[in-house]
């Protein structure tokens, strides 16, 4: 083990040279390969990240295979300096710090330029005008969008408002929302659109923004506007709820004639918007 000043004191967790063996078989006087200290506390914390529990240290050592002296070394000073916490039955778990540098890089992370760089290439794949939309109370609020290639005119811009019960993205963005208040949230805000072909039974809207949520997809043809059809997805933060939806708005009567092709690239570009923010992990 290779000691160095670490912090103002000395550790022997940054260079440890008693595994991997590289040379000659049976080896005598075989070199043994180096793993840094930094690159074992991060298979430390990987590992913990990825079991989702808290483990003990022989455990731990097991799991990344790893010499047993070398992980107790790094975990003491882990948990010293609160990257890593232990717990009463001295079992090791995720310490305060890590979470103070999540929300930092949270922070660092601006979510309308990923989701609006997201938009620009959806349009770019689809051929067609795509939305990025939030709730605002009662009503769906576009908070972007870009305009397809097309002669295709939609009449909502940014900033445009409309009753949740008109939409796709609409059903979405409280498809996560027990179905009570789902129902009673409707109730209150549900309205006839111009059309005449928007849902308004608070009932019937609250199943379909549930089943639209569950399956990450929801479709609206002419019920906000003549002729004009929506294919949104949810965008989900890591608590599931749904923030926001990216949707592809075009004509109604092409919508249909290639669905499977619009419902892919929508529901693939909202995962990457929450992978993007650290909301999805897979």
């Amino acid at each position: 083990m290779r000691c160095v000043e670490l912090d103002g004191k000395t550790s022997s967790a940054v260079y440890s040279e008693d595994e991997g063996v590289a040379g000659e078989a049976g080896g005598k006087g075989a070199r043994r390969a180096r793993v840094s200290g930094i690159d074992r506390a991060l298979q430390v914390i990987d590992h913990l990240y990825e079991t989702g529990s808290p483990a003990g240290v022989y455990a731990i050592a097991k799991a990344v295979k790893a010499p047993l002296s070398t992980v107790y070394v790094i975990v003491d000073d882990l948990v010293e300096k609160n990257m890593l916490t232990r717990q009463a039955d001295g079992s090791i778990w995720l310490g305060a710090r890590l979470y103070h540098y999540g929300l930092a890089y949270a922070r660092s992370l601006d979510f309308m330029s990923i989701a609006t760089h997201e938009m620009h290439d959806l349009c770019r794949q689809a051929g067609e005008t795509v939305q990025v939309c939030g709730r605002d109370g009662d009503y769906m609020l576009v908070l972007a969008m870009a305009d397809g290639p097309s002669h295709f005119q939609v009449a909502s811009r940014v900033g445009t408002r409309v009753p949740l019960n008109w939409t796709a993205s609409g059903r979405l963005l409280v498809g996560h929302l027990p179905e009570e208040e789902r129902i009673e949230l409707f109730k209150r805000c549900a309205r006839s659109s111009p059309t005449g072909r928007a849902e308004i039974d608070p009932g019937t809207l609250s199943e379909a923004a549930g089943k639209a949520f569950e399956s990450r997809l929801s479709i609206q043809a002419g019920e906000s506007d003549y002729a004009v059809a929506c294919i949104a997805s949810p965008i989900c933060d890591r608590d599931g709820q749904c923030v926001a939806t990216i949707s592809i708005v075009l004509p109604e009567q092409k919508a249909f004639s290639d669905e499977n092709h619009y419902t892919a690239h929508v529901r693939s570009s909202a995962e990457r918007i929450e992978k993007l923010m650290g909301w999805r992990n897979r």
